[in-house]
């Protein structure tokens, strides 16, 4: 398995999930879907909608709207408690994570052609000793990450299907973001378009 660090605390793992476990895992997902629809975040107070549609699974799931972002274990439209997390999510947390306290919340964000991310901090958490891990599922990505400034040097990479990126340590709270989907690059997806999965620690273990 080829493991690459990108910068101190960002390992990126290319092609770390088979053709096959890629399609087992969107068939999982799809199943989620049904249950927790996907829905459109927005920018606290201006209401602006985001360019993707997410959803979410495990105990807590993350929303954002006009007023604000945050962690809530029930879906904003549905009221229904989310979905729980597909068991090779685990699976992966426990193999890559290094942290002894299983992920609360998987973040579902599809980026359809044209959308994107902007540079920002996964700081809405308790616990920053637990790294982030994410999958990406269809088309490729331009990412983007850098220091824990805005205005810091960044690092760009292709993000294909089947590749896993972790960051914590000194990385946790780095500035990261999408720039681009490179529409077309993968067939996974019937429809097109990118899944991204993020696996948090929200909450500080009990001593």
């Amino acid at each position: 398995m080829t493991r690459v660090t990108v910068a101190p605390g960002v390992v990126h793992w290319p092609g770390k999930l088979t053709p096959e476990e890629q399609a087992a895992l969107v068939a999982e997902l799809r199943a989620v879907a049904r249950k927790a629809p996907f829905f459109q975040p927005r920018m606290p107070k201006s209401g602006t909608p985001f360019s993707v549609r997410m959803t979410n699974c495990g105990s807590l799931g993350w929303v954002s709207d006009v007023n604000g972002y945050r962690y809530q274990p029930e879906h904003p439209e549905t009221g229904e408690p989310w979905p729980i997390m597909p068991a090779p999510l685990l699976d992966l947390w426990r193999e890559l994570a290094g942290y002894p306290h299983p992920p609360e919340a998987c973040l579902v964000n599809f980026y359809a052609a044209g959308a994107k991310m902007g540079l920002h901090q996964d700081r809405d958490e308790q616990d920053f000793d637990a790294p982030v891990l994410s999958v990406s599922l269809g088309d490729a990505a331009l990412f983007r990450i850098g220091g824990t400034t805005r205005s810091g040097k960044t690092t760009s990479l292709k993000l294909a299907s089947g590749d896993v990126l972790l960051f914590g340590g000194e990385a946790r709270l780095a500035y990261h973001g999408i720039d681009r989907i490179l529409t077309g690059s993968s067939t996974l997806l019937p429809e097109g378009g990118r899944i991204n999965l993020t696996l948090r620690r929200v909450t500080k273990p009990k001593a």
